[in-house]
Parts: C-alpha cells; structure tokens; sequence
C-alpha cells in the first residue's frame, strides 16, 4: 500500500545496500564490487551468521518492468479472426 513516501533507490547515500558475510576474503571481493559500480553499501562481517547478499543481487538484476496486455472489449471483432463480436465468440 502506498503511504505517500517515495521508496529511496537502492545502494544510494540514504539508501544503502546491506550485506553480511563470513569471511574477510568475501568482504574484500563484494566491497570491489561495490566500489567498482559507485554503490553505497554497509558490510557486516559475522563469521558465525549465513551469508546474506540479497541486496547486491538486487542491484545487480533489477526487475524489469511489466507491461500489461490490452484486453478485447466485449463488442469489438474477436481475435480468434471469426470475424464476429468477441462477446458472442471466445469471450460468450
């Protein structure tokens, strides 16, 4: 539901992207990775917790924009090409 409050972009200065890795090596390799693309992120290193980098696969694969077909009004001509109105046709 939309309260009025424009989502902030991720990886931005207010914005940025968290992760959480386990090793010192991972840390180093993610942070090129940021550093590399200009994003804004906070690492945590936490040995003992699971790798979390949803966040930068985010990034990395952002969700493309879904378009909505038009649907066929109930009296315009059929797609099924019968030639007849689609409410007696495919849509009755």
């Amino acid at each position: 539901m939309f309260d009025g409050k424009k989502a902030t972009k991720l990886g931005t200065k207010k914005n940025p992207a968290r992760i959480r890795v386990q090793t010192e090596e991972r840390m180093m390799e993610l942070t090129a990775v940021f550093k590399e693309n200009g994003w804004n992120f906070i690492i945590g290193l936490e040995p003992d917790e699971a790798e979390d980098i949803t966040d930068l696969e985010l990034l990395q694969n952002p969700q493309k924009t879904m378009i909505a077909e038009k649907k066929v009004g109930r009296n315009e001509p059929c797609p099924c090409g019968s030639g007849k109105k689609y409410k007696k046709c495919c849509g009755g």
